[in-house]
């Protein structure tokens, strides 16, 4: 059995499009733009079987057209949101099976950053093999997502939906906000060694033109601030932003996205 190999394809300023194959099929996760996508496809002289899109935002629907007149694929994506192209609607719990590559993916529903956001969780077949979460705009390395159409409350219960999550699994997001992300976690829990050495740690990747990603669900429960707001540090940096004693899990929550919105 080959083992799949998931590779980010850079797009657009900080974008990545997640590619799925092995040496001969392809699935590619939310792609914004076309071109990169089938330059990969051509140098590796891949077969595209699959699209699957988290979100409506362009930036990761825009190049489904030019890929779909090159190939005859489905589309998943959220029932919830109007995508023109999408034509196998998912809503949470269904299972998205993928036979050229073996791999099923379960869906999962995060809205927040937008109302139907949805997100791909699995197990690659083989032995050793990890967890793998693709999920869009709603967690990012030691940040989430703005919430441009979805509440706070909505955010958070999707988070926390993505916490329960084998600590194992690979986190795939789709951008490269990572330093910037951790920049904000910093100032909102300044002790905590664990970000400091992924502060280092990326740094060093970036500085070598590499991406910081994935990450996993252990790492950012252990450094991302959206996913800590029960712990005692980030309650008080918190308050303090609000000017008020905070003392609900979701209020710290609420805190920490306007204050990330303004940072």
């Amino acid at each position: 059995m080959t083992t799949l190999r998931i590779y980010p394809i850079p797009a657009f300023r900080d974008n990545y499009i997640w590619i799925v194959h092995d040496t001969a099929s392809a699935v590619v996760i939310d792609p914004g733009d076309a071109h990169p996508v089938l330059d990969y496809l051509q140098s590796k002289k891949l077969q595209l079987d699959a699209i699957l899109i988290t979100h409506h935002h362009n930036d990761h629907t825009g190049g489904n057209l030019a890929l779909l007149d090159r190939f005859d694929v489905p589309v998943y994506g959220p029932e919830h949101e109007a995508i023109s192209t999408v034509s196998h609607p998912l809503r949470d719990g269904e299972i998205v099976v993928l036979p050229s590559l073996s791999l099923s993916l379960e869906v999962i529903e995060v809205p927040g950053h937008t109302l139907g956001h949805i997100a791909y969780f699995g197990l690659p077949p083989g032995p050793d093999q990890k967890h793998i979460l693709f999920c869009g705009d709603t967690l990012f390395a030691s940040g989430c997502g703005r919430l441009f159409e979805g509440t706070a409350q909505q955010m958070y219960q999707s988070l926390q939906k993505l916490a329960d999550l084998p600590d194992d699994t690979l986190v795939y997001c789709t951008h490269e906000y990572t330093l910037s992300n951790i920049s904000f976690a910093r100032t909102a829990e300044p002790d905590n060694v664990d970000l400091q050495q992924l502060e280092q740690h990326a740094s060093q990747l970036r500085c070598n033109n590499k991406p910081t990603l994935p990450s996993t669900i252990a790492m950012e429960k252990a450094c991302n601030p959206f996913l800590r707001c029960n712990h005692p540090e980030i309650i008080r940096t918190a308050s303090l932003y609000a000017g008020k004693k905070l003392h609900e899990p979701l209020d710290v929550f609420t805190a920490l996205r306007e204050w990330k919105n303004n940072f």
